[in-house]
């Protein structure tokens, strides 16, 4: 699963510049060409009462984004990177898996945009409705990020997102997958957490003996995960944890010096996924680290 080219989207937020610097990284494993993209809403150029279709204002918009991306092409040219635009109109995420599936790219980044409370409990944001639905790889790409960590609010800069990946695996078919995905990092990776959380529901009223017996089984193949990785020549060190998926994640990423999540996509039905949010998608959303989603 190696990222040759991958689909840079943006609304040009603060810190979009930065969140692509970081990005860039990937060089070092081997990316070739980032597509630069910026989708303007179809719903603020569309019809209007008695107006009709605002093609001056449609112009202006996609003339300052390409004139924004202009600005950007040598830095990424002296990454070693080869770069294309694309910016269209139309309803933002389907049009950036259009542009994905055209452009023939391995990784979809985004970043997170505001959100109201009705939004959070009903809808989620456009990177969580984008990981739900995109059949490719999608990075969400946190560069500044406020969280809230031991009854305080910390602030964090993900400027070295790629040096230590942490995979949280649930030994499904999208946690191998996120595996491979761990390994073509090397090069832009200098090691990686390989992890698992052991539910607290599957030990409970279970016998000290079964206990140990789970968690030596979830160490035997922590390490087979492991030894994929270091047959890359990428170091890996196991992680298992009892307790509460999200929550155990998290607090790994935090203790091991993580510098992002890897994950594969839960398979939950749409309802379940668009209501209550998979695992993978309830990590996304809480962790301060940049959260790569595989399905």
């Amino acid at each position: 699963m190696p990222f040759r080219r991958l689909l840079f989207h943006t609304r040009f937020r603060d810190e979009a510049l930065n969140s692509l610097r970081a990005v860039l990284a990937l060089q070092a494993a081997g990316l070739e060409e980032v597509v630069l993209c910026h989708v303007v809403p179809r719903d603020e150029v569309a019809f209007v009462p008695f107006g009709g279709y605002l093609r001056e204002e449609a112009d202006r918009l996609k003339r300052a984004a390409h004139e924004q991306f202009e600005q950007w092409i040598p830095e990424i040219a002296a990454a070693g990177v080869r770069s294309r635009i694309r910016v269209e109109i139309g309803i933002v995420n389907a049009k950036i898996l259009e542009i994905a599936e055209d452009e023939a790219v391995d990784l979809i980044v985004a970043g997170p945009k505001k959100r109201n409370a009705a939004e959070h409990i009903y809808v989620g944001t456009h990177v969580l409705d984008l990981l739900r639905r995109s059949p490719l790889p999608v990075l969400w790409a946190k560069h500044l990020v406020e969280y809230e960590a031991d009854g305080r609010t910390e602030t964090r800069v993900n400027s070295r997102l790629w040096e230590r990946p942490m995979l949280a695996t649930d030994w499904s078919p999208p946690s191998a997958k996120a595996l491979a995905a761990v390994g073509a990092l090397k090069g832009a990776a200098q090691s990686a957490i390989v992890a698992h959380v052991i539910d607290d529901k599957l030990t409970q009223g279970r016998d000290p003996a079964a206990v140990a017996a789970l968690a030596a089984e979830t160490r035997r193949r922590l390490e087979q995960y492991c030894r994929a990785l270091r047959d890359l020549g990428l170091a890996a060190e196991p992680q298992p944890a009892f307790g509460k998926s999200v929550a155990e994640v998290i607090r790994l990423s935090r203790e091991h010096g993580a510098t992002m999540i890897v994950l594969g996509k839960t398979g939950k039905d749409w309802f379940q996924q668009y209501f209550m949010g998979g695992v993978s998608h309830r990590i996304a959303e809480a962790s301060e680290l940049p959260v790569m989603v595989v399905p």
